[in-house]
């Protein structure tokens, strides 16, 4: 049976297109290895590369008083956007890769913690560009939390998404110029719209872990040093267009002798192109956002999943952008993984990808998603340094003031 079912397959059709795959074999055998080498010899050199950075973790210590608006940590932001890979040598021979940021908040048992991660050599550039907008923030190098977390599906329980964004990245998100903050009201009236996530932060209970990463990597205009025989443009030509076509379509056909007017937009349609006007003149960079919360069994809580998703809706509006899980490490259905492995694969895997901050590169490059593309005004928004109108009782700050030694003391 299986000798005539080899044969069948042999004939007809089957024998002509494997006949002229093998007749062409020295033609297309060249160009298949040399995409396997490509792919093999492009992780080799990358990975051998990124292991030779290293990498740390920081720290912020925020101050009592704090009356900076988002607009100093959008300008922190923009700094380190370095898009340039070099040249070809340091791409094909070195591995050299945009360097890539995490910006994390994070809960331990209801402490609340600021972090950044990122590549050894950039620690004294992170600090600077800090300190030039908030000299009061201490700036800490500490033990990588996320390393010396340990996920035993025997004892913990786990669960975790990544975002994206409800529209096309070229619609920008509800900012805090939306929200007013950038006119520096008296922090009795200023609405944060990081509060809701910090409270929900600080509402965790003892053996509770929330864990908030925000990758970041500069964006460009994507070439063949970005693995890309064809160029791939920037997101602005697209947000251009958009602004173009809204506008064509809101034209009001002009009387006789008149020029047309664009007295068909709506003030939803001019708050839209305001706020991306607005955005194509701010910093881009390549985004995903990614949330874990894990807990001893006798203490995980459902209930904060919901608070965990809940807490990006205030960046979300209906003329504007916002955020929704695109991946998550749950099912629906009991036929979509009857026996529980495909959840607890996708826990591992999301878990380690998150300690390991890989997406924009290997071994995780663009795990269940591709990135979005946020601004600095953006980012600013959604990981900033709050005033005081954040209250949560759990989110420690340090004292505004530091005495300076009296200048007496005997030496």
């Amino acid at each position: 049976m299986f000798d005539q079912f080899i044969a069948l397959f042999l004939q007809g059709p089957f024998q002509s297109v494997f006949g002229a795959l093998f007749r062409f074999l020295p033609v297309w055998m060249p160009f298949f290895m040399f995409a396997v080498f490509y792919q093999v010899w492009m992780r080799y050199i990358r990975t051998k590369y990124l292991h030779e950075q290293g990498t740390i973790l920081l720290e912020f210590k925020i101050p009592k008083e704090m009356f900076k608006s988002p607009v100093a940590m959008e300008i922190v932001l923009a700094g380190l956007s370095q898009p340039g890979v070099g040249s070809y040598i340091d791409v094909f021979f070195k591995g050299r890769v945009r360097p890539w940021f995490s910006l994390e908040l994070v809960s331990i048992g209801g402490q609340v913690h600021f972090f950044m991660w990122t590549q050894k050599k950039f620690k004294n550039f992170i600090e600077s560009q800090v300190y030039s907008q908030f000299p009061t923030v201490e700036i800490h190098e500490v033990s990588d939390y996320a390393l010396q977390t340990v996920y035993t599906p025997e004892e913990m329980k786990m669960w975790g998404m990544q975002l994206k964004l409800t529209k096309s990245d070229i619609i920008p998100i509800k900012s805090y110029i939306d929200y007013g903050m950038d006119k520096d009201p008296k922090e009795e009236f200023k609405i944060d719209p990081i509060t809701p996530m910090l409270e929900y932060l600080g509402s965790l209970k003892q053996a509770e872990q929330v864990w908030i990463q925000i990758l970041i990597q500069p964006h460009r205009k994507e070439t063949l040093k970005d693995g890309r025989l064809q160029t791939k443009n920037d997101w602005k030509a697209d947000m251009k267009k958009e602004v173009e076509k809204i506008m064509k379509d809101s034209l009001v056909k002009p009387e006789k002798d008149k020029p047309p007017t664009l007295g068909g937009l709506s003030e939803t349609q001019k708050d839209t192109i305001n706020a991306m006007q607005r955005s194509v003149t701010k910093t881009p960079f390549d985004t995903m956002i990614r949330g874990i919360y894990i807990a001893p069994k006798d203490n995980f809580n459902p209930a904060n999943i919901t608070g965990l998703t809940g807490t990006f809706k205030q960046y979300g509006s209906g003329n504007l952008n916002g955020f929704a899980p695109n991946f998550t490490t749950n099912y629906d259905y009991p036929w979509q993984d009857f026996k529980g492995r495909r959840e607890e694969k996708g826990k591992r895997k999301l878990f380690d990808a998150y300690r390991r901050r890989s997406f924009f590169n290997p071994p995780y490059k663009n795990f269940h998603g591709r990135p979005f593309v946020l601004t600095t005004e953006e980012l600013a928004t959604i990981y900033h340094f709050p005033g005081q109108v954040a209250s949560t009782p759990t989110f420690s700050r340090i004292s505004s003031k530091k005495a300076e030694a009296p200048s007496n003391l005997p030496l």
